[in-house]
C-alpha cells in the first residue's frame, strides 16, 4: 500500500501511468468496447468490476492532462440515428472539473470508429466492468511541472 494513492489504482495500473510520456494516451473502456482487439499494440489491464468514473476519478489524481491541446479527453460521440443517452457524461465532467480548473472545456466528441482509429494507438486501454453505453473516454497525458 502507498499512502495518498487511491487503492483502486493497481500496482500494473501506476506502473502503466508512470511510464507514459507526455502526449500518450489512455483508454477508459466499458464492458462493451473491445479492449483487446484494440489493444493488440498496447497494454491492456482488466479492471473488471469497476466502472469508468472510479477509474477515471483515481487516475485524474496522480494523471495531468495535456495543457498543449485544445481537447485533451475525448468522448465517443454517439453514432448518427442512435437514440443512445449519455448521462455518464455529465459525471465526467464533474469529476475532470475537480481535476482540471478547464473543466468542461477540454472535452472533444470523437466519430466511433475514428475513436476505434485512435484506441489503436493508445498507449494503453483499461477494460472495465462498466454498462453505460458510449461511456469509453480517452485521456492525453500532459506534463508534471515541479
Amino acid at each position: 500500500m502507498l499512502k495518498g494513492i487511491p487503492s483502486i489504482l493497481s500496482p500494473e495500473l501506476l506502473k502503466v501511468l508512470c511510464e507514459m510520456g507526455h502526449s500518450d494516451t489512455i483508454v477508459i473502456a466499458d464492458g462493451n468496447f473491445p479492449s483487446e482487439s484494440m489493444g493488440k499494440d498496447a497494454i491492456v489491464i482488466r479492471a473488471d468490476g469497476h466502472g469508468v468514473p472510479e477509474i477515471l476519478e483515481a487516475i485524474l489524481k496522480v494523471f495531468p492532462l495535456d495543457t498543449y491541446v485544445e481537447k485533451p479527453v475525448s468522448l465517443m460521440q454517439v453514432m448518427p440515428g442512435d437514440t443512445a443517452e449519455t448521462p455518464i457524461w455529465d459525471v465526467y465532467k464533474k469529476i475532470v472539473a475537480e481535476a482540471d480548473e478547464r473543466g468542461d472545456a477540454v472535452f472533444g466528441e470523437v466519430e466511433r470508429f475514428e475513436f476505434y482509429e485512435r484506441a489503436k494507438k493508445a498507449y494503453a486501454i483499461i477494460a472495465t466492468g462498466e454498462t453505460a453505453i458510449y461511456a469509453n473516454v480517452m485521456l492525453q497525458k500532459g506534463v508534471v511541472i515541479a
